[in-house]
């Protein structure tokens, strides 16, 4: 128990435990809140950021929405109060429009919000066959991005009326305000025929109380100092998420940050004396990124744990392949290989300062990706290097950054190349460098990032044309190696069907 509030304290693997001990299968819910909730903050502030940098908010509605920001959302005129100024402003606007511009915000700034701790939450409910199902106050522009990424069965949201495919300016039926969400689950129960004494429920304000009351089994994530005193008198277990960050990051994550780069700095500047020295623009490149990046880390305090490390340098040269959840990841793998390998980035990197001169020096390929004839043009230098001076490459497939922890699918260029250069594939799976450095972030925080090196993968029998298969069967082993992770089973958030593309990159 808590000292302050006879909370029932707890961690994820408690609230986990839980959910393996719960009955199985569909007759199980598991009711996640989303503001605040699954993410950290609130989505209705990318959609008002947006407008902010597009100059599209007006002196009144500035000054309206200001004084309700001082003042918080806590009654149902508040909320009224809100939801009245932003349908003032998507008035008249389409509802396919909407949606566009939900998923990418979603992509671009939300997604990074996501509660690692709530994901995990949400894949053992699923693991144990419940149903998961998003109950939210916020409209479904809003959630919907959301719940096709969890996997939830379905949404529960405020509903807006939509004539000839415009919005209105008015609430469809009843918002999921305060009440209006604990009739909306209740209604969905009895429609699905689940009884409520089973179910879960997740939510972090007060306004969601009677919610709450409503399931066996509530859990108050990272809740509101209200909530969290209810919580204590009601005996409901807390979560407390890690924050995630936000406009204004922390004094000690700039300062990190800070001594990170400069340590970066410092191996940059030392491996250029070596280079001189050795007139080896090689030389200057191993330095760079293995010194660089020990100093970089020693000093900002962030540890990466490996199993498999023989493989970083059993099978060279080789393709290796990483699942790409942060910018974090390049430091970590420079960190890793060392030596004797280059990369493969998209053309807006070569302009980003240190970094893109650097990726210059190391033959980094720059790839348009929107051009694939001009991207298969551009990896041919890499494969020539691989074949003719054993330099390794080490290669995303997912060929972006994804925004949450799923693992997106496996295009083929890594494949081909591995083929042509008749050289092994080496799978890197990292777990959490999305943790130091969320997307969209520019700091970093704390921690430790955990890395697995897979044997390699043998590819001198293989075929150009089941270059799909084969990244298939590769990504296949990330999956079962991010399942078999304690306490990160997350197998099942996955889509193992066959998503491979054309895009060589």
């Amino acid at each position: 128990m808590s000292p302050a509030d006879g909370t029932p304290a707890g961690d994820t693997r408690d609230r986990l435990r839980a959910i393996r001990e719960a009955e199985p299968g569909p007759g199980t819910v598991a009711y996640f809140d989303y503001d605040g909730t699954v993410i950290d903050g609130y989505s209705a502030g990318a959609f008002y950021r947006k407008r902010l940098r597009e100059f599209d908010v007006g002196p009144v509605e500035m000054v309206r929405t200001v004084l309700l920001g001082m003042r918080g959302i806590r009654t149902d005129d508040d909320f009224k109060e809100f939801l009245s100024i932003t349908l003032a402003t998507w008035k008249g606007r389409s509802e396919d429009e909407l949606h566009a511009l939900g998923r990418t915000l979603f992509r671009d700034e939300i997604a990074g919000s996501l509660h690692p701790e709530v994901w995990e939450l949400v894949a053992a409910h699923q693991e144990q066959g419940h149903q998961v199902v998003m109950a939210s106050s916020a409209t479904r522009f809003q959630v919907q991005p959301m719940a096709d990424e969890l996997g939830a069965d379905r949404v529960l949201c405020t509903e807006l009326e939509v004539h000839d495919g415009v919005l209105t300016g008015r609430v469809a039926g009843t918002s999921l305000w305060g009440t209006g969400k604990a009739e909306a689950v209740r209604a969905d129960a009895a429609a699905h025929g689940v009884d409520l004494a089973g179910c879960f429920g997740y939510a972090n304000g007060t306004e969601d109380a009677e919610f709450l009351s409503a399931v066996g089994h509530a859990v108050a994530v990272s809740p509101t100092d209200s909530l969290r005193s209810l919580a204590g008198e009601r005996g409901w277990p807390v979560l407390d998420c890690a924050p995630r960050g936000g406009l204004f990051p922390s004094v000690t994550d700039v300062a990190r940050t800070a001594v990170f780069y400069g340590g970066m700095a410092g191996g940059l500047a030392a491996a250029a004396g070596a280079g001189l020295l050795h007139g080896s623009r090689r030389r200057f490149v191993d330095m760079a990124g293995s010194v660089g990046a020990d100093v970089a880390f020693g000093l900002a305090g962030i540890d990466v744990e490996v199993t498999g490390a023989e493989y970083l340098h059993s099978a060279r040269p080789c393709v290796f392949v990483f699942n790409h959840q942060s910018k974090f990841d390049v430091p970590v793998l420079m960190k890793l290989l060392r030596e004797s390998f280059t990369g493969v980035a998209k053309k807006e990197a070569a302009q980003i300062p240190v970094w893109g001169q650097l990726f210059w020096a190391a033959d980094v390929a720059f790839i348009d990706r929107s051009n694939s004839r001009a991207a298969r043009a551009a990896l041919q230098p890499a494969v020539d290097k691989l074949r003719d001076e054993g330099i390794s490459l080490a290669m995303a497939p997912e060929g972006t950054r994804s925004p949450t922890p799923r693992l997106g699918p496996f295009k083929k260029g890594a494949f081909h190349i591995a083929m042509q250069a008749g050289v092994p594939i080496v799978p890197v799976v990292i777990r959490n460098a999305g943790e130091i450095m969320w997307r969209g972030a520019q700091t970093l925080r704390g921690g430790t990032v955990q890395v697995a090196v897979l044997p390699p993968v043998d590819t001198s029998s293989w075929v150009p044309e089941d270059a799909g298969k084969y990244a298939e069967e590769v990504r296949g082993r990330f999956l079962d190696t991010l399942a078999a992770w304690p306490e990160r089973r997350i197998a099942q958030q996955y889509d193992r069907s066959d998503h491979s593309q054309e895009d060589p990159a």
